[in-house]
C-alpha cells in the first residue's frame, strides 16, 4: 500500500510520526552503547560496562529490551479526543528530550490510554475517533479508524465499518510457535481483568481460546507498571504447566519492556533441583494429596530416634549409658520448642550434653558417705566442655537426631514408604534411591525443607570469619593511609595549620564502616535472586492452568505468596491431572476461605465455530449442561475424521494435507506412538521438548495445553480421557483432522455425524 492511495495523506502523516519515534529510539540506543564504550575507556571491566548499559536500559523503562524483543509495531494506535487533543498509544511510553519531558508515545498501561480499549459508540469516553495503526517493521501499512462521535462528519477514508478488522486479522494470521502480545486487540472484558487491583486472589476462568494466558501475561506487565516500586523489588512469578508452554509465552513480556518476571514450572521451584523424571498417574496422585504434609511430618519425627535399647558412651574410662527414658526427656523438651528439625538440633545437643554431664558428675563427683556433690560449678562446666570434645557423644547425637537434607529425607521415604502409607499407595510411589526427581516430588521437597529448617551455625560462623577478614583488610588500608599522611607532614612545623587541618581517612571513617562500603553488591535482578532462594516472597504470583495443580503444589506456592496476591487462570473442564484439585473453592478454601474474586471469559477468539461444536459435543456427552465459550468467527472449513489401517502412513499423508503454507501444524498423539510416527515425518523428533517454531511438531495432549496452532491432527482419540480430548480438539485456529485405527469414541462419532 503506498501513500498516494490516500488523497488525505493520513498514511504519510502517521509514517512521519513513526519515523520521528524511531529517530528518538535510535538515539537512546546509541546512548546505551556509548555508555559501554565510555565505561571501558574509564577502565571499567566488561562486566561493569555492561552494568552501565543495564542501568541505562532500566532508566528507559524497558524501552531497549522491548525493541530487542519485537520487530517494529512500537506504536499501534491513536485516540483523538473531542477536545482536540491527540494521543498515540504504544507498547511503552516515550518522552521528548526537553525540559518538560513531554510525552510523545503513551504506554498502553497508562490510564489515559484506557479509552483505546473501552470506548464504544454508546460510551465514547470523550473520544472522537480511535485509530489502529498496522506496521511492517518501521513502515506503516494500514490504518483502521473507528468513529465514536457520530455527530462528527469528518472522514479519513480509512474507516472500519465493523471495528473488527484488526482483531480478525490477528486471529487469522499464521502462528509462529511463539505467543504474541495482544496490546493492539485487548477487548473490554480482558482490559477489566488486566487492570484489576493486585491485592488478593483473582480467579480468571475461561474455556479454550478465550485469551486467559494472554490476559494473565498482560496483567503481569500492567502490575509491574502500576506498582513498579513494590514489584520490582519482590518480582512477579508466573507458573506454567510445562517447559514447552514457558518457551511459547517467553517473548511476550520482554516485548512489553518487562524483564523482572520469573517464569517457571512447579518442577523448577526448588533451587538446585530440576524435575526430569516422570511419575505414573497413580504415583503423582498419591504424592499430590494434602495428607502428604502429615505423612512427611511423621517421617521427620521418625528420624528423631530413641536408643534400642541403650547407647554406651565411653568417657575418661567411664561408660555412660543413654537409655530411651533419658533420651525421650531430651527429645520432648526439644520438640516443645516447636522449631524445625535441623534448627532444633542445637537444643537437642544441649539437652544430651547436660544429661551426660549429670551422669558423669554423679559418677565421679558424689561423696560416697553423704551423697553430696564434690564438684563446684567450674568443674561441671569443664566436664561439659570435655564431653563436647568426645567423638562418641557426637556419633550418638547424629544417630538420635541427625541433620537431614530435604533430598535425603524424601529419597529415603520413597525408597521405603510402607511404614507411612497404605500398601496400595506405597506400591504406587516406591522407587529406588535416585538423584532424578519428578514434578510431583518438588512439593514434597519443599514441604520437607519447611519441616527440617536449617542449622545455620556453620553459615553464621563462615560469615563472621569473612566479616572479620574484610575489617582487617580495611584496617590495613586505613593504616597505610594514615602512615602516608604522617610521612607527608612529618617535616612541617608543628604550628603549620596545614598539618593539623588536613583530615585523613582515619578521621572520618573506621575500619568496620569502610568494610561495609566495599562489600560486593549483588547485581542480579530480583527474578534471578528469587530463582535461587526457596524462601523468597513474591510480590505477585500468576498461575496458568491452575486447575491442574495438586494440593501439595498449592502449599508450595502459598509459601511464596504470604500476602496472597495472586491471579489464577484456568478451566476446570480441562482438568486432566489425577492430582488436580479441579475446583476453585477446593484450591483456595484452606488458605483464604471465601475471600477471593471470580471472573469468567466467555468469548473464544482462537477456535472457529466449526471446531468448537465438535469439541463441545465431547464434553456434553459426560456433562449435558456444559456451555462452551462462544466463538467469534467461522472459517467455513469442516473438521474431518478418517480411519486408517496404516497409522504411520496415514499420519504422514494427513500431515501433507494439513500443513499450512505459513504457520504451524501439531500432531497430537499418545506418547508411546511418538517414536514410530516421528520416523515417518521429516524433521520431527520424539522424546525431547518440542521446538514449537518448527512447521510440524509432535505432542501429547498434556504438552499441548495452553498452546495453539494453525492446523491440528489428533491421533487415536479413543485413547484419551474426556479432558485430554477436549484440549487436543481445541488447539487449532483454522483446520482440524482426526485419524484413528479403531472405533471413534461415541461422543466424537456422533459429533462428526
Amino acid at each position: 500500500m503506498s501513500n498516494t492511495e490516500f488523497p488525505d495523506d493520513e498514511l504519510r502523516q502517521e509514517q512521519e510520526f513513526i519515523d520521528g519515534l524511531y529517530a528518538r529510539v535510535d538515539a537512546l540506543r546509541g546512548d546505551a552503547e556509548t555508555s559501554v564504550t565510555d565505561a571501558l575507556a574509564q577502565g571499567n571491566t566488561p562486566m561493569q560496562a555492561r552494568l552501565e548499559r543495564d542501568i541505562l536500559v532500566a532508566e528507559r523503562s524497558g524501552l531497549l529490551a522491548a525493541l530487542d524483543a519485537v520487530d517494529g509495531s512500537l506504536c499501534f494506535g491513536r485516540i483523538d479526543l473531542t477536545s482536540g487533543v491527540t494521543h498515540h498509544i504504544g507498547r511503552i511510553g516515550l518522552r521528548r528530550d526537553d525540559a518538560e519531558r513531554t510525552p510523545v508515545l503513551i504506554d498502553w498501561r497508562a490510564e489515559v490510554a484506557r479509552p483505546f480499549y473501552l470506548a464504544t459508540g454508546h460510551t465514547p469516553m470523550g473520544l472522537r475517533r480511535r485509530r489502529h495503526i498496522a506496521t511492517d517493521g518501521r513502515r506503516v501499512t494500514h490504518l483502521h479508524d473507528e468513529i465514536l462521535d457520530l455527530g462528527d462528519e469528518t472522514r479519513t477514508g480509512h474507516e472500519d465499518p465493523t471495528g473488527d478488522a484488526v482483531l480478525l486479522a490477528a486471529l487469522n494470521s499464521a502462528r509462529t510457535g511463539r505467543m504474541s502480545d495482544i496490546v493492539q486487540t485487548i477487548q473490554a472484558d480482558q482490559d477489566r481483568i488486566i487492570r484489576a487491583p493486585h491485592r488478593g486472589v483473582l480467579v480468571v476462568e475461561g474455556g479454550p481460546g478465550t485469551g486467559k494466558t494472554a490476559v494473565a501475561l498482560h496483567r503481569a506487565a500492567y502490575l509491574l507498571y502500576e506498582h513498579r516500586e513494590l514489584l520490582a523489588k519482590r518480582a512477579v512469578l508466573i507458573v506454567g504447566p510445562n517447559p514447552a508452554f514457558l518457551g511459547y509465552i517467553g517473548e511476550v513480556l520482554p516485548s512489553l519492556g518487562e524483564t523482572g518476571v520469573l517464569l517457571a514450572t512447579v518442577g523448577e521451584l526448588f533451587p538446585g533441583v530440576k524435575a526430569t523424571a516422570t511419575d505414573t498417574p497413580e504415583a503423582a496422585a498419591v504424592k499430590g494429596r494434602a495428607g502428604m504434609a502429615d505423612v512427611l511430618a511423621k517421617v521427620v519425627s521418625s528420624r528423631q530416634a530413641l536408643p534400642d535399647p541403650v547407647i554406651a558412651i565411653e568417657h575418661e574410662r567411664e561408660v555412660l549409658m543413654l537409655d530411651d527414658g533419658l533420651v525421650n526427656v531430651a527429645r520432648e523438651r526439644t520438640r516443645a520448642a516447636k522449631l524445625p528439625h535441623n534448627a532444633a538440633r542445637e537444643h537437642f545437643e544441649g539437652h544430651i550434653l547436660n544429661t551426660l554431664t549429670e551422669l558423669y558428675a554423679e559418677r565421679i563427683g558424689t561423696d560416697p558417705f553423704d551423697g553430696s556433690s564434690l564438684l563446684d560449678p567450674s568443674d561441671i562446666t569443664q566436664i561439659r566442655d570435655d564431653l563436647a570434645e568426645n567423638p562418641e557423644v557426637w556419633a550418638a547425637i547424629d544417630q538420635l537426631w541427625p541433620l537431614l537434607t530435604p533430598q535425603r529425607l524424601v529419597a529415603d521415604f520413597l525408597a521405603a514408604p510402607e511404614e507411612f502409607l497404605s500398601a496400595e499407595d506405597a506400591e504406587a510411589v516406591r522407587r529406588p534411591v535416585t538423584r532424578r526427581w519428578t514434578v510431583a516430588d518438588v512439593p514434597l521437597l519443599d514441604e520437607a525443607a519447611e519441616l527440617l529448617g536449617e542449622d545455620d551455625r556453620l553459615a553464621r560462623e563462615r560469615a563472621q570469619r569473612e566479616r572479620e577478614r574484610q575489617i582487617a583488610y580495611a584496617q590495613g588500608v586505613l593504616d597505610v593511609s594514615y602512615a602516608s599522611r604522617t610521612y607527608e607532614f612529618e617535616d612541617k612545623e608543628e604550628d603549620d595549620p596545614e598539618s593539623s587541618e588536613v583530615l585523613s581517612a582515619h578521621d572520618i571513617i573506621d575500619a568496620e564502616r569502610f568494610a561495609e562500603r566495599h562489600e560486593e553488591d549483588d547485581h542480579r535482578s530480583a527474578a534471578e535472586r528469587a530463582a535461587a532462594d526457596r524462601t523468597w516472597a513474591f510480590g505477585h504470583i500468576i498461575v496458568d492452568e491452575a486447575q491442574e495443580l495438586s494440593p501439595m503444589a498449592w502449599r508450595l506456592l502459598m509459601r511464596r505468596s504470604p500476602t496472597r496476591s495472586m491471579t489464577l487462570v484456568g478451566d476446570p473442564a480441562q482438568t486432566a491431572e489425577a492430582a488436580g484439585v479441579g475446583s476453585w473453592a477446593g484450591i483456595l478454601a484452606p488458605y483464604v476461605e471465601d475471600r477471593w474474586e471470580h471472573t469468567r471469559l466467555g468469548v473464544n477468539y482462537r477456535t472457529p465455530a466449526e471446531i468448537m461444536d465438535i469439541a463441545a459435543a465431547v464434553v456434553r456427552a459426560e456433562h449435558p449442561d456444559f456451555e462452551p465459550p462462544s466463538s467469534v468467527r467461522s472459517t467455513g472449513v469442516r473438521p474431518w475424521a478418517r480411519a486408517t489401517d496404516d497409522l504411520p502412513g496415514g499420519v504422514a499423508k494427513a500431515v501433507g494435507e494439513l500443513t499450512p503454507a505459513e504457520g504451524r501444524l501439531a500432531v497430537i498423539a499418545p506418547r508411546d506412538l511418538h517414536r514410530g510416527l516421528a520416523a515417518r515425518l521429516d524433521g520431527v523428533t520424539a522424546g525431547a521438548e518440542p521446538d514449537l517454531t518448527q512447521s510440524v511438531v509432535l505432542l501429547d495432549p498434556r504438552q499441548a495445553k495452553g498452546l495453539e496452532f494453525d492446523s491440528v491432527l489428533v491421533v487415536e482419540p479413543a485413547r484419551y480421557g474426556t479432558s485430554d480430548l477436549y484440549v487436543a480438539l481445541t488447539r487449532a485456529t483454522q483446520r482440524l483432522g482426526v485419524l484413528h485405527t479403531g472405533k471413534l469414541p461415541e461422543s466424537l462419532s456422533e459429533a462428526f455425524g
